[in-house]
């Protein structure tokens, strides 16, 4: 199975070097010298790590016969792609690789289902699952500890504790608080 560890971003210096934007949790294993890598496009590589250091918060990586600026910008939005095992799991017991949560279904503690897990978007300060409802509609769900409670691989299921709010149709939110306006409106009618 394949799984895009890193985007190459702009070069560094004059001797080939280039700044990653890491998409791995386990850079230190997939993005460690002599790991060899496809690349997307093809055409790019495949590409061998030389080394790596990080510099001012950020992961310099230099690749065998990219010596200079030059062949260094070439790769730029280049992505990165690691060949693993589909049956490797993270070292951790409560980490998960992307491929292992796709298509999960969600559900609440509660057994109401919630939808699927379509998509997983990596931000700064999260994880979110971005799952389709039965409806075709989309909802957001944080992957946090308060709020997905438990992954389980072997039914295919996640269940969440969802905060009030995080799951609730927006049309019917919409709707109560306009027949509160109207019932308001009819209370000032009926007065004049």
């Amino acid at each position: 199975m394949q799984l895009v560890v890193a985007r190459i971003g702009r070069a560094h210096g004059i001797k080939g070097d280039v700044t990653v934007e890491v998409r791995t949790d386990e850079p230190e294993l997939r993005l460690a010298p002599g790991a060899v890598l496809a690349t997307d496009p093809p055409s790019t590589g495949p590409l061998t790590i030389e080394a790596g250091r990080v510099h001012s918060g950020r992961l310099l990586l230099r690749f065998e016969g990219v010596k200079d600026r030059s062949a260094a910008e070439a790769l730029r939005n280049t992505l990165l792609i690691a060949e693993i095992d589909p049956e490797e799991l993270p070292e951790e017991e409560d980490e998960y690789y992307d491929h292992q949560l796709m298509d999960l279904d969600v559900v609440t503690a509660d057994g109401v289902e919630v939808g699927r897990i379509t998509e997983i978007s990596h931000l700064p300060s999260q994880d979110l699952f971005i799952v389709e409802r039965p409806d075709g509609s989309e909802v957001l769900i944080p992957f946090v500890e308060e709020i997905v409670a438990e992954i389980d691989l072997a039914e295919q299921k996640a269940v969440i504790t969802p905060p009030p709010g995080l799951i609730d149709d927006r049309a019917e939110i919409a709707s109560s608080r306009d027949s509160e306006y109207s019932e308001d409106s009819q209370d000032s009618e009926d007065e004049s």
